[in-house]
């Protein structure tokens, strides 16, 4: 078959010539770098010059790529490769040029989120609001901030464009939006057969506006976003973990209880809560109703037996989320609370440094913070049976 090129980019079509337009170098061996106008004459007859027949199947399909990215619309693996010119497997998924800079890069997370402990699925993705929490590349042992782990962090450097996809089985896709990368950091976790180890987490906003994303303007609004990003400083980027130094065997007993924890339903955590709370001398703890809570989601009073600070009236804030906890949190649960109260704010997860800076702010009503690990420590101290605990809650 003879193929050539009609003025109009990207269409092709048969015809009597013996000419093939020249598209990428490297993928194909009679085709030129990509963009490049000019063509070159090819004896398709002459195999020193011609490509194969699956070099042009591939070429073909790839000519017939998708030029934009719907958010909320479903696309095939083959239409995601070749439209990005990505690898075929992977959950992260870079595009390079023939110089080895980035272009972009694909994030393929899954629709499995949240229903498994992490010690039986270590990749625990999990999509809360507008923000995914994604694990790194690495199925066994540590990771490391190396390979396609660390080409997502060239965002804040190049504005790079990431999409983002959601599984949903048999080649199936969802464009999620533009991903902004908001926070990396190291996580220990427990792995298949119990044991600790280190990946890492990467915690991405989902942009569902632009509905439509071009792909010769993703760049552009990438970038945007990124300008946008570095107006709010970067106490924001740092993740503060509050294990600290303890022994191996506590760590894995941590994190045990805090895997547990993270797979309860949101509303029934409080309920768990309520019962943690209620094992450190706090009296009249009471969940407050789903809907027009005000952001105080349990209410408590101080037992009388604190020699200090008896009677104090506490309200609680409670996420148990996957991803980090900012300082705009820390902000609208302060302005949330009574001005006679005392603040607490428990989460599964993590602060960042400007949320730790913002809880503890001299000029500011203290709120105090309890991160995924001090709450498993806690639960461990309290003599309370985990598993028991997170089945009674539900």
């Amino acid at each position: 078959m003879q193929i050539i090129r009609s003025p109009e980019p990207g269409n092709w079509k048969e015809g009597n010539a013996t000419a093939l337009t020249p598209y990428r170098r490297g993928a194909f061996p009679c085709l030129c770098s990509f963009g490049t106008p000019q063509c070159a004459a090819y004896d398709l007859r002459d195999r020193r010059k011609a490509c194969s027949s699956a070099d042009l199947l591939e070429l073909i399909r790839y000519m017939k790529s998708i030029a934009e990215f719907k958010v909320g619309t479903s696309y095939t693996n083959d239409e995601i490769r070749f439209a990005l010119r990505v690898g075929n497997l992977g959950g992260i998924r870079p595009s390079v040029d023939d110089q080895g800079n980035l272009r972009h890069i694909a994030i393929m997370t899954s629709t499995d989120v949240g229903r498994h402990s992490d010690y039986t699925n270590p990749y625990n993705d999990r999509i809360e609001g507008d923000v995914l929490t994604f694990t790194g590349t690495g199925r066994s042992g540590d990771q490391g901030l190396v390979g396609a782990n660390k080409r997502i962090t060239e965002q804040l450097e190049s504005a790079v464009p990431i999409f983002g996809f959601m599984n949903h089985g048999k080649q199936c896709y969802e464009f999620l939006g533009l991903l902004e990368l908001l926070r990396w950091y190291p996580e220990r976790q427990l792995g298949r057969s119990r044991e600790l180890r280190s990946v890492w987490m990467f915690e991405f906003r989902i942009h569902r506006f632009p509905e439509m994303v071009p792909l010769g303007l993703a760049g552009d609004i990438s970038r945007s976003l990124i300008a946008e990003k570095a107006a709010n400083g970067s106490a924001e980027l740092e993740v503060v973990e509050g294990a600290g130094n303890v022994a191996a065997a506590d760590a894995i007993h941590i994190e045990d209880v805090r895997s547990h924890l993270l797979n309860v339903d949101p509303y029934r955590f409080e309920v768990v809560i309520k019962q943690v709370f209620e094992k450190y001398e706090f009296t009249n703890v009471d969940v407050t109703r789903r809907s027009g809570d005000g952001g105080i989601d349990v209410n408590a009073v101080v037992s009388e037996a604190n020699s200090f600070f008896g009677g104090t009236w506490v309200q609680i804030q409670v996420k148990r989320w996957r991803h980090s906890v900012g300082s705009v949190e820390i902000n609208n649960f302060r302005g949330a609370m009574s001005s006679t109260a005392k603040g607490i704010f428990v989460t599964t997860s993590y602060y960042t440094r400007a949320a730790i800076e913002n809880a503890y702010h001299q000029h500011k009503s203290c709120v105090t913070l309890i991160d995924g690990s001090r709450l498993s420590n806690l639960v461990l101290k309290s003599g309370l049976d985990v598993r028991h605990l997170v089945q009674g809650a539900q």
